[in-house]
């Protein structure tokens, strides 16, 4: 929003995907850290989010999702404390340390004062962006590995323009599939409205 600061979140991915397997027909992912982060005596990087049950929180890859439940595993000889979350698309539910939550990028969605940044994001026509395919695609990686939801939107926007102008490849057409699902699953959240409104309304201003 005109004059307003924002900070936007710079997370990465700093913990490994560990396993992914199958419980009760659900996919299951479980994040863990490496022992050296695990010390006792080492201070925990990032600012520690006292997330609870029944939270809405978003995800980098996978947007929205809900803090299911807390619960208590051993990994690597101790008892580590994990928020299970369930992604708000399909049976996916992410287990990730409670003290490394920020660090793996969970963050509480936008607010709804942002939403209109976002939209303004959407509206822009004179981005730039590579026109080598390997580059491009690898830069839209980056973003939407990053978690931030305005470079989720940049990637929105930028696959669409690049759709209606020139098309896109088979691997650029499920990038913009999954980064506009991410996309409107935060700020269904956000908006507190259905997603399929939210959608509409992403297409409205990309097509306007």
């Amino acid at each position: 929003m005109a004059g307003t600061s924002r900070s936007r979140p710079t997370t990465q991915l700093a913990t490994a995907i560990n396993r992914v397997r199958r419980d009760e027909g659900f996919s299951v992912i479980l994040v863990v850290s490496p022992v050296s982060d695990l010390d006792a005596g080492r201070p925990v990087s990032g600012r520690i989010m006292p997330f609870e049950v029944g939270d809405r929180v978003v995800y980098p890859h996978h947007g929205a999702a809900i803090v299911d439940r807390r619960e208590t595993r051993k990994a690597f000889g101790q008892e580590i404390e994990y928020l299970v979350l369930k992604v708000a698309h399909g049976d996916l539910t992410v287990s990730v340390p409670a003290d490394k939550a920020d660090d793996v990028g969970v963050r509480p969605p936008i607010s709804r004062d942002e939403v209109e940044d976002i939209m303004n994001v959407l509206r822009k026509r004179d981005a730039r962006m590579p026109s080598n395919w390997s580059r491009r695609f690898k830069n839209h990686v980056e973003k939407l590995k990053s978690g931030d939801i305005y470079q989720v939107a940049e990637v929105v926007r930028n696959l669409s323009l690049r759709d209606k102008d020139k098309g896109l490849s088979n691997g650029e057409k499920s990038m913009l599939i999954n980064a506009r699902r991410v996309l409107v699953s935060e700020l269904s959240f956000s908006l507190d409205e259905p997603e399929d409104d939210v959608e509409a309304n992403i297409k409205a201003v990309l097509a306007a």
